[in-house]
């Protein structure tokens, strides 16, 4: 995956990023959250999958020493760790409406108007994080820069998606609804996002939804 620079250098609008960001109408209460403090990894209901790649990076250092996040998109959960590889917290996510591990060449730079339901994506892989700003000033985390992939605090786009309503209630399927990018609860962010991922680089690790696990993950998928 390309890594999106620290500064991203396009300024200008950029359709499909600069829809995204101006669409945002605020910050919404804290909702569903839950932080690791007082617990021990894993939690309770995370999947398989997500275990075994925690494992890996653990026990191979793939995280290069940098605090590093594990999305598990079919079961819109975002599971944080510090540098050195401690569990810091979990939460529930919102992602993007359609399934589907890639993003369609391009997409970063379309008005959203002209982005196909199907091609709503959170693509899934490795990723280096980077933090960044909306035109609006609000910081976020670029995920995939290039395909204007971020996570970010929860925000309403409109009142008739009830994504704080998904987000606090709503099941996996419901939690797709987004362009793509990745929106976590206010709180969760500004306690164990924005201190960290929010002032220099990290890693995150996307699981497939469509693919296979041994597809996307191919080593950590053999690791004992």
């Amino acid at each position: 995956m390309t890594t999106p620079s620290a500064t991203p250098p396009h300024t200008a609008a950029l359709s499909r990023r600069a829809a995204i960001a101006a669409a945002a109408l605020g910050l919404l209460p804290a909702a569903g959250a839950r932080a690791g403090a007082g617990a021990t990894w894993p939690p309770e209901g995370t999947s398989y999958t997500a275990v075994q790649l925690v494992r890996w990076v653990q026990g191979t250092a793939d995280h290069g020493g940098l605090p590093f996040a594990v999305i598990d998109k079919l079961g819109a959960r975002l599971h944080v760790f510090a540098a050195d590889g401690r569990w810091r917290g979990s939460a529930a996510v919102l992602l993007g409406s359609a399934r589907g591990d890639t993003s369609v060449p391009g997409i970063g730079d379309k008005p959203l108007s002209k982005i196909r339901p199907e091609e709503r994506t959170t693509p899934a892989g490795r990723f280096i994080t980077e933090p960044g700003l909306n035109l609006r000033g609000d910081d976020i985390v670029w995920i995939d820069y290039d395909a204007a992939v971020s996570l970010h605090r929860l925000r309403s786009v409109s009142p008739a998606e009830r994504r704080r309503e998904r987000l606090v209630h709503g099941s996996a399927e419901d939690k797709r609804i987004s362009y793509g990018c990745v929106n976590v609860d206010a709180a969760f962010y500004d306690r164990l996002i924005a201190p960290v991922f929010g002032q220099s680089a990290g890693v995150a690790y996307i699981l497939p939804d469509t693919w296979s696990f041994a597809t996307v993950f191919a080593a950590a998928s053999a690791y004992p």
